[in-house]
């Protein structure tokens, strides 16, 4: 079996990943890996606390290990962190690295070339399957999880805090991927079957954030703002 890490980022499309994944007997998941805001304490992109992320690791029982990152991390940084959380996970017999994403081709290929570096080897056990049929498969496996953060280029504050359902697909925007694989919203996962126990929380406030648009190679300066709403998972 390959001596496997999991790149937990605490929602469904992990959750179902890692599913799939605790299946297969070629691998073994020993360990689930986050970034985190250090600054705020909670983990990037998902704006969840990171006390609320340790009670989930613990309900499913994977021993878990945080790379804490700062407020604003350039690529640098942010390759430093990884690079050197990687040297420990190598040291400790650690060949495979595992993801929840399903179709970003631009990203599947940066991860791969970087931990081809080290000499890990990616897995995507979600890897193109269809959005739609995922969403369902997870729901009907007895998954729960909620909406924690939102583009407000899609969606207003009523839609953070949503538990997903049946009805979930259906009354999305047009154009919003079922999963939310363009970054559209996140979730937080906190019951299924790879969970001993149900995380408990309760709601707290929503905020909305605004952010800048990171410059490409075609632009001199930042132009364009996009903005997110959160919602504050109480432990």
């Amino acid at each position: 079996m390959h001596k496997t890490y999991f790149n937990w980022s605490s929602g469904k499309d992990s959750a179902l990943a890692l599913h799939y994944l605790l299946q297969d007997k070629n691998y073994s998941v020993e360990k689930l890996i986050t970034t985190v805001n250090s600054y705020y304490n909670r983990v990037s992109m998902h704006g969840l606390r990171t006390e609320l992320l340790i009670q989930q690791t613990q309900a499913i029982g994977i021993p878990s290990n945080l790379i804490e990152l700062p407020e604003m991390p350039s690529m640098e940084i942010y390759e430093q962190k990884i690079t050197a959380s990687l040297n420990t996970l190598k040291n400790n017999g650690f060949t495979h690295s595992a993801f929840g994403d399903i179709f970003l081709e631009d990203l599947r290929d940066y991860r791969e070339t970087q931990l081809a570096k080290l000499n890990f080897k990616a897995v995507f056990p979600i890897w193109k399957r269809d959005t739609k049929t995922l969403l369902n498969e997870f729901l009907e496996l007895g998954f729960k999880t909620i909406v924690v953060c939102a583009s407000s280029k899609f969606f207003n504050k009523d839609f953070v805090g949503t538990v997903i359902d049946k009805h979930f697909i259906d009354n999305l925007p047009k154009g919003v991927d079922p999963c939310g694989e363009n970054g559209e919203f996140h979730t937080f996962c906190f019951d299924g079957p790879i969970f001993k126990q149900p995380v408990q929380f309760s709601i707290g406030e929503k905020v909305y954030r605004e952010y800048q648009q990171p410059k490409t190679n075609n632009s001199v300066c930042n132009t364009n703002n996009y903005g997110v709403w959160y919602c504050d998972l109480i432990p």
